[in-house]
């Protein structure tokens, strides 16, 4: 089943650094299966990391495709992606985008992170966009089945991984021309 990611902002009393107190207003990203689903997962996670009261302003579908999480990275990213595809009837090239939220660094950690994500795809495709995205935190559905232990583990191992760097490979293939061929037969 595909994960259904909802955006839900949460506005609570933050001291800042100086002591003194102001109302911010955080994005956080919950996998759940409805909008009361997630609410009720936001609640019980915020509970957690906000001690006095908080208040959901926002519960929205996020439009993600997927979530990439990587070690020792602070901030998330989104990667705006389009897949190229030839369209025969019409002649022309079509791009479809789809958007992953990556965690990085910085930008061109982002875009690295991205590639790597991107490295089993057997079609062409550009990343056009990277920004930074103001979301605080992820929090990945776990019921404490076994099956979605593993799901559970697989995310968290993947928050865990470092990125690999991807340099450059050249192309060694050799195509013969109509030329040799003809010269061949």
């Amino acid at each position: 089943m595909s994960a259904i990611w909802y955006e839900c902002k949460v506005k609570y009393r933050k001291t800042d650094e100086t002591g003194n107190q102001k109302v911010t207003t955080e994005p956080y990203l919950i996998d759940a299966i409805s909008f009361t689903e997630a609410e009720s997962r936001i609640n019980e996670e915020m509970k957690a990391y906000i001690s006095e009261e908080f208040k959901i302003t926002n519960i929205k579908v996020a439009n993600y495709a997927e979530i990439h999480p990587f070690e020792n990275a602070d901030r998330w990213f989104k990667s705006k992606i389009s897949l190229l595809a030839y369209d025969e009837e019409s002649g022309k090239e079509r791009k479809t985008n789809m958007y992953f939220l990556v965690q990085a660094n910085d930008v061109k950690e982002a875009y690295d992170n991205t590639v790597s994500t991107m490295k089993g795809t057997m079609g062409d495709y550009t990343i056009p966009a990277i920004s930074e995205s103001p979301i605080m935190d992820v929090f990945p559905y776990f019921s404490g089945d076994e099956d979605e232990l593993e799901q559970l583990e697989k995310f968290n191992a993947l928050k865990a991984s470092k990125p690999e760097i991807v340099s450059e490979t050249e192309d060694h293939m050799e195509f013969v021309t109509e030329e040799e061929e003809e010269a061949v037969s």
